[in-house]
């Protein structure tokens, strides 16, 4: 530790985000970087306290207080060498995971102020890429077994990496035209660019693993004997429907449809007119309170839509940075405001939705109604009571975010393998990525028998 009294000297210093005015004019990234300087002095701030509790809440077991260390000290490549040692990719997490390492940190417990650990991680991949200090590994020793890995998204992708590095000839196969799963068509281009996902796709490509695209594995069985192993890792690919009355109607859409659009129309794929999704000139309802949601708020700004309005049936979260439901370390649920949510946004809680309104197939509101939710006397979940009167939302499209549901698997072979959330259902991705990493040490065992 270079510097004991860091904490103590030096505030947590966010990059921020790019003004408004300019950002939601373009899908370009919205957060800016500290300079070298400043970022030095954020890492000086890891006090290298006795317990990591950072390293207990990362998925991935990061080593947080020696990579900052190295980055404190000037040490870029030592810094990385640690970073990817438990992190296959700390340029997708650096950008988008919400750092569970942070809420962790015992700075965060004595003032609120946590190291920039997430910040921290993609400054220090960017600079390896920059310095050159990562290059394709051309010495793998193979050892003529193979597999296949079904789904090419952050968990199939880490579980592909780490069997390649192990010496396994693996296959991809993904059912879209490009790798990257939610990465590249759930998460839009300003919270991730896309050629971050490139880069790294021509890495591992260059280390020997295959894609293959537009490969829809309805059947991950049928492909199990030519393959020695089989890894499934094709995520939660059913969204949850809102089966209320005018569902049907003309406006009314899941929020990968408008999110996984958007994206592609960016990597120069053409819809036409009938099948484009747009929040121009729109009123915008959005229903589900999540990330996805506020994914959809962001990029429906960046169409050009004329208001948004985010409603989600359960309460409102508990203000501040302390949750008192879930206490240090523990990960708090806490009212969380984006950079989305910065941009303009009429939020609400206690709202559920009864019905779809249109006229001449084409949606025109949602009819609402506030409720409140009341302690259960059998002492299940809370019971959801009505409150006032119902109303109307007016809206020309509607976005459902409201989760996926979690895939059910049939008995496959014993060398078929399911990770990520294909096997525990939505989550975060340095969860999924955690799961690959451990089911390509499953497959590894089971093939060394």
């Amino acid at each position: 530790m270079g510097n004991p009294k860091a904490f103590l000297e030096i505030h947590r210093q966010e990059a921020g985000y790019r003004p408004i005015h300019d950002r939601i004019h373009d899908f370009g990234e919205v957060e800016q970087t500290l300079n070298t300087r400043e970022r030095k002095l954020q890492a000086s701030r890891c006090m290298d306290c006795g317990v990591p509790f950072c390293h207990w809440a990362c998925p991935l077991g990061n080593k947080a207080p020696e990579w900052n260390d190295a980055l404190y000290k000037g040490d870029w490549e030592l810094a990385y060498r640690l970073l990817n040692s438990t992190n296959p990719f700390p340029e997708f997490t650096g950008r988008i995971c919400p750092a569970l390492c942070e809420k962790a940190c015992v700075l965060n417990r004595f003032n609120n102020e946590p190291t920039t650990n997430r910040e921290d991680e993609c400054a220090i991949t960017e600079m390896a890429f920059q310095e050159g200090f990562i290059q394709p590994k051309t010495d793998i020793v193979r050892n003529g077994k193979k597999v296949a890995v079904i789904g090419a998204g952050p968990a199939g992708l880490a579980a592909a990496n780490d069997l390649n590095l192990m010496g396994y000839i693996v296959t991809v196969f993904e059912k879209n035209e490009a790798a990257g799963g939610l990465l590249r068509y759930g998460i839009p281009n300003f919270k991730l660019n896309k050629a971050i996902i490139d880069r790294r796709i021509r890495l591992l490509e260059a280390e020997g693993i295959e894609f293959k695209y537009n490969q829809n594995i309805s059947d991950p069985a049928s492909i199990a004997p030519d393959f020695d192993a089989v890894v499934i890792s094709t995520g939660t690919p059913t969204a949850r429907d809102l089966k209320a009355p005018g569902r049907e109607l003309k406006g009314v859409h899941f929020a990968l449809e408008l999110l996984s659009q958007q994206n592609r129309v960016l990597a120069g794929i053409e819809f036409s007119k009938d099948e484009r999704i747009t929040a121009k000139g729109k009123d915008v309802l959005v229903i589900g309170g999540g990330d996805t949601g506020s994914d959809c708020i962001g990029t429906a700004h960046r169409q050009g839509c004329k208001s948004v309005t985010q409603i989600e049936i359960m309460p409102k979260p508990v203000e501040g940075p302390e949750d008192p439901q879930n206490p240090w370390p523990n990960w708090p649920r806490t009212l969380k405001t984006t950079s989305s949510h910065e941009e303009g946004c009429t939020r609400r809680w206690n709202i559920n939705t009864l019905e779809f309104l249109g006229e001449n197939g084409k949606l025109t509101g949602v009819r609402v109604q506030e409720i409140d939710w009341e302690p259960n006397p059998n002492g299940g979940r809370p019971i959801m009571v009505e409150k006032g009167k119902p109303e109307i939302i007016k809206a020309e499209l509607v976005l459902l975010a409201m989760g996926f549901l979690k895939p059910e698997h049939p008995e496959y072979p014993e060398n078929v393998f399911v990770c990520g959330d294909s096997a525990n259902g939505a989550s975060l991705v340095v969860r999924a990525m955690a799961s690959g990493k451990q089911t390509a040490t499953k497959v590894n065992n089971y093939l060394s028998k």
